[in-house]
């Protein structure tokens, strides 16, 4: 009977230590990951917040200081309503990129500015994110400020890809038109060769991984596209000047190529977002790149 109670006691005195270290580990891992999540949030020019289906989003600020648009830039606007905003010096916006977190892969869209003063990888950094773990880049259109960032220079000066395992997506539309009809071109079809063992092309209404739709939003660039992933609407260029167009979409900014296109994009995708009340993310919309 002795016997048989000491061994029950060590039986038990096990069970507790082991409990006692699952709980430690537990509270350390807890620990670990709410430093890294505050650590995130008090990264500069940056937010994250959390989409329906468990994913996270980061708004990354491609761009150093404040971004005024200029009055300039919106030529279709009237003074007097221009004049109504005031906002004399610019309407308020932003260079920006947008990292998301799903199924525990990463994916960007977007990827900045590069050489021309881009702080992406500044910022991926400052996030603890290596660029060679994003697995994913989805591309808005073909601007400069959106896919120079694709860019890195090796020892040698030589360009190499800035996400090396990357696969890159990007719509066959905006392809086409870039490497074929576009002229001052060398910037986007050095980078699409750059990435070719790694493209892929897709049409509007495609569904990508990890659930991302491909939607027509043309008239920016040929084949500009918007991406819908939960309850996130990632826009693009739909708007230069949210504080001018978000009650005016008929306002468009001077760099919309076709500009009918682009007002009827615009109506038609803000009305999509209120009507399913997605959270709308804009590469120029004004820090923290998101809104209703």
């Amino acid at each position: 009977m002795n016997k048989n109670f000491i061994t029950f006691c060590s039986f038990a005195l096990a069970l507790t230590i082991a409990a006692c270290s699952d709980t430690k580990t537990a509270k350390e891992t807890a620990t670990v990951e709410n430093a890294s999540t505050e650590a995130a949030a008090q990264v500069e020019g940056t937010k994250t917040i959390t989409l329906s289906n468990g994913a996270s989003v980061t708004w990354i600020q491609d761009n150093t200081g404040n971004k005024l648009n200029p009055r300039s830039l919106f030529s279709d606007a009237s003074d007097s309503l221009y004049n109504s905003l005031n906002m004399p010096d610019g309407i308020p916006a932003s260079v920006s990129t947008f990292l998301v977190k799903v199924d525990g892969k990463y994916i960007l869209f977007d990827a900045g500015l590069g050489a021309f003063g881009g702080q992406l990888m500044n910022r991926l950094a400052a996030l603890g994110v290596n660029p060679d773990s994003i697995g994913l880049v989805y591309l808005t259109h073909f601007h400069v400020d959106h896919i120079s960032g694709l860019v890195a220079k090796d020892d040698a000066g030589n360009d190499t890809k800035a996400f090396k395992n990357a696969a890159v997506y990007a719509g066959k539309v905006e392809y086409d038109a870039w490497m074929n009809d576009i002229p001052k071109n060398d910037l986007q079809k050095n980078i699409m060769a750059l990435y070719k063992d790694s493209l892929h092309l897709f049409a509007f209404g495609d569904t990508l991984p990890h659930g991302v739709l491909a939607m027509d939003a043309v008239g920016h660039t040929p084949g500009h596209t918007a991406f819908q992933l939960a309850n996130l609407l990632i826009v693009g260029d739909l708007m230069h000047g949210y504080a001018l167009q978000k009650d005016h979409p008929e306002i468009n900014s001077n760099y919309d190529m076709d500009k009918p296109k682009s007002a009827e994009s615009r109506k038609r995708i803000m009305q999509y977002a209120r009507d399913n009340k997605l959270l709308m993310a804009g590469m120029h919309l004004p820090p923290p790149g998101f809104a209703e």
